[in-house]
């Protein structure tokens, strides 16, 4: 994004080092991520120094998305025996070790007079008596809910090793009005469900937007003119493109990992729908399954090499992988029920889905070769997952039982930290977009 520069520092050692000479030996801390079940690590995020209460609110913003990881514990300010003063010096780190606080955030926020904001921090292990990590951004005043993000991503990637996801967005569909006169809006907003805006207005149906891996750019559906059609949308410039007219299209295509071509469903003559992928440079559309049978929901694997899809031809709807240029399907699922939205993870390992089974709707993952099978999430009615760019934490829509609409909700991995995230209407077909630049 535009107007937001980083630089990297570390603290004179004289001060730290010292503190750290009273310190037992320790390895610097970390999280295990790999682990079945982790156990939530306590950090302690300081209010950040400023003069107008901005540091305030940006470490708000930075605790609260480490603790809707389920990777991080945050203290209560309220046990924090050291008032940071000066966030450029070392802290005691006994003050903070005997609340058990594994991990300390400190920083300030500063006014540069050229309309731009400075925002420092410091990650401390407070154990070894070490900074782990500080870092500098400059920006635009209305960007500092970004700012915090990055924060907590560097905070998030240094001590789990994992790329963070927290500077990312959310494309979704805003619901609102009587449930028989539906009113269906493409929605924006940040992961946490700040800053949305409406990208469409509301004259037309649209359903399932879907984000391009390598660009802020959606493919959406709308039924402008009662048929179907795709559209191509930069969010960034606002420019749309008809991608074509699809009759008897239920979902939006998905991207390729390169961005460069679009795979999709799409019914034929003969009533039975198959796998297409179109060059979207080209415009030209290749045909990837024959069967006598619904197929449908396709999404490429991240190395794009194989496609996963639902399809019934063994009598109800599984999921199936095969190439990326056709041919050879391979069933994968063998529970009870039927399955439909499969998407391939970013990391490569899982594919999540929706699971309809016993009279209730599922949210599970399973390794590619269908083994391993884990519901995550269950409830009356709820389909529809995306996965956060890094692959550990799935976002999903759900209407529960009496209800009026649906909502977002998200998953980590363990199934253990599921949390409603707040729109401003009605919201369903959630897509989450890769980090921003």
């Amino acid at each position: 994004m535009q107007n937001l520069t980083k630089t990297i520092f570390l603290i004179a050692a004289l001060a730290a080092g010292l503190a750290a000479a009273t310190m037992p030996a320790r390895a610097l801390v970390e999280i295990d991520i790999n682990k079945g079940n982790v156990e939530p690590l306590p950090i302690a995020v300081t209010e950040f120094i400023s003069a107008d209460g901005r540091g305030a609110e940006i470490a708000s913003v930075i605790e609260a998305d480490l603790r809707r990881s389920g990777l991080f514990a945050p203290i209560e300010k309220g046990a924090f025996i050291e008032k940071i003063s000066n966030p450029d010096a070392a802290p005691r780190f006994q003050d903070w070790t005997v609340i058990n606080a594994q991990a300390l955030v400190t920083g300030k926020v500063t006014d540069t007079g050229d309309g731009r904001l400075r925002a420092e921090y410091r990650l401390w292990d407070t154990y070894a008596g070490q900074q782990l990590v500080g870092e500098q951004f400059f920006s635009s005043k209305d960007k500092w809910r970004r700012i915090a993000h990055i924060i907590a991503d560097s905070i998030y990637q240094r001590l789990t090793g994992e790329t963070g996801y927290f500077d990312t967005r959310i494309v979704y569909v805003d619901e609102s009005g009587p449930r028989n006169n539906r009113v269906k809006k493409l929605a924006i907003m940040d992961q946490d469900g700040a800053n949305q805006r409406f990208l469409t207005d509301g004259r037309s149906i649209v359903l399932t937007p879907r984000f391009s891996p390598t660009r802020q750019e959606i493919t959406y559906m709308s039924y402008e003119g009662g048929q179907p059609q795709v559209y191509l949308l930069q969010l960034e410039t606002g420019q749309r493109e008809l991608v074509g007219n699809f009759p008897g299209m239920t979902f939006a295509p998905r991207f390729s990992p390169g961005g460069q071509q679009i795979v999709m469903s799409l019914l034929r003559d003969d009533g039975n729908s198959n796998i297409f992928v179109m060059d979207l440079r080209s415009r030209n559309t290749t045909r990837l399954t024959t069967a006598n049978a619904i197929d449908t929901s396709p999404s490429y694997s991240p190395d794009g090499n194989q496609v996963v899809f639902t399809s019934d031809r063994g009598g109800r709807a599984q999921i199936y992988v095969m190439s990326a240029a056709g041919g050879n399907p391979q069933r994968i699922s063998f529970g009870d029920g039927t399955y439909s939205t499969p998407v391939w993870s970013p990391r490569g390992d899982l594919i999540a889905f929706t699971k309809q089974t016993g009279g209730e709707f599922q949210i599970g993952v399973m390794r590619t070769d269908g083994s391993g099978e884990r519901i995550l999430s269950s409830g009356f009615l709820q389909e529809g997952p995306t996965w956060a760019p890094n692959g550990r934490v799935l976002m999903f829509f759900r209407q529960p039982a009496g209800s009026s609409g649906p909502q977002l909700y998200s998953i980590d991995l363990t199934g253990r930290h599921e949390q409603k995230i707040p729109t401003v209407n009605f919201g369903s077909d959630p897509a989450w977009s890769p980090l921003l630049e």
